[in-house]
């Protein structure tokens, strides 16, 4: 039958703050918008419940947690009434993307009341089970398929360790040159914000948002105009095995390979280095930059004084081990191996995602 999610749970609030929390000790676990936060010797709710960031970072998300436990003010929670399993109530809310509540230019937050009317089907008791269960299956196949493509990621960072040992501290003795003398080119971003469009115009822009260690989010790509393309790559138009740098802001030091052919210019807030092919391959430089050492190092630059961002200047003289370009591309060879392997573990995700978001519309739409 159809229900409200008001008929169903009772709402909460706590007037718990972080820094009431001691640290480890105590009993009983307390929870906030990033998790789990530490322990205290009481707890505001006996049994398992859901609940919901109502404020700040992660808001909207909702967290099944145990009973004998509380959670910080930045949270609220949803007790379930007998006629709906927790974990049930948890997949409820999950599947009802509160983001559409959300209000507040500065500070977001959601209250319990702009969504409490929302309608799900409720199944009895014994259905309710299977559903969960079958839920918890398919989510575990998620969480295993996300695990593989980290340990992926690790592979190629310790192989790199072990080919190359650390790219600042230079513990294996290579010769080191500065990246402009590896570099056919090294280009800053156009220091201007493009105008962005849900068109498909055919021209794409690189925004630092979907810019990760070693690979870009092109999914989440947006289009630009072509007069706004031409005028950024008027100092270079970005290629295949070229890499973003992210320079400065809240996503900062993070390098990814251009690994696709197509019309796509830098956003803000990055850089754009070509490697010289015969002198560093594009696979060790980027791993190289990605390296904590690295980023430490050109954050300091040539002063050696701490900075919220990165010059391309300082990039530019930044000495960097160079080893043979045999033993780089035997490096790259190995990358490329790791990534047919994740092209293949992000297929399976896919799919493993795909049938999730299918079930919740079934169950609860």
């Amino acid at each position: 039958m159809r229900v409200k999610l008001a008929d169903v749970c009772e709402r909460g609030s706590s007037n718990l703050k972080q820094a009431d929390i001691p640290g480890k000790s105590g009993d009983y676990p307390v929870y906030g918008a990033s998790g789990y936060i530490g322990n205290v010797d009481f707890y505001q709710q006996k049994k398992p419940y859901v609940a919901v960031v109502k404020d700040g970072a992660g808001i909207g998300r909702a967290m099944l947690l145990p009973a004998e436990s509380s959670v910080i003010g930045t949270m609220q929670y949803l007790l379930p009434k007998s006629v709906v399993l927790p974990e049930y109530l948890f997949y409820v809310v999950k599947h009802m993307h509160l983001e559409k509540y959300f209000s507040g230019a500065t500070i977001p937050h959601i209250y319990f009341r702009d969504y409490q009317n929302e309608e799900f089907t409720l199944d009895d008791l014994n259905k309710q089970h299977e559903v969960v269960t079958t839920l918890r299956k398919v989510e575990s196949v998620i969480e295993n398929r996300q695990q593989q493509l980290q340990k992926l990621d690790e592979l190629v960072k310790a192989r790199f360790v072990e080919m190359f040992g650390d790219p600042v501290a230079n513990d294996m003795g290579w010769d080191t040159l500065p990246l402009e003398n590896v570099c056919k080119a090294i280009v800053d971003c156009p220091h201007s914000t493009p105008s962005y469009t849900n068109e498909d115009t055919g021209f794409m822009c690189i925004r630092t948002s979907i810019v990760k260690k070693n690979k870009i989010l092109w999914d989440d790509i947006e289009y630009i105009s072509e007069d706004e393309f031409a005028k950024r790559i008027q100092r270079k138009k970005p290629e295949v095995g070229d890499i973003v740098y992210t320079r400065e802001g809240a996503i900062l030091g993070i390098a990814a390979i251009i690994d696709r052919d197509c019309n796509v210019a830098l956003g803000q807030r990055s850089m754009l280095l070509s490697p010289d092919i015969d002198k560093c391959t594009s696979e060790f430089l980027c791993v190289a930059m990605n390296s904590d050492s690295f980023l430490d190092n050109a954050l300091k630059g040539i002063s050696g004084s701490a900075s919220p961002h990165i010059n391309v200047g300082d990039i530019k003289a930044f000495r960097m081990i160079m080893p043979p370009i045999e033993l780089q591309n035997q490096f790259a060879d190995f990358v490329h191996q790791v990534t047919k392997s994740k092209v293949a573990v992000r297929r399976a995700l896919d799919e493993a995602q795909l049938l999730f978001d299918s079930l919740m519309q079934q169950y609860f739409g």
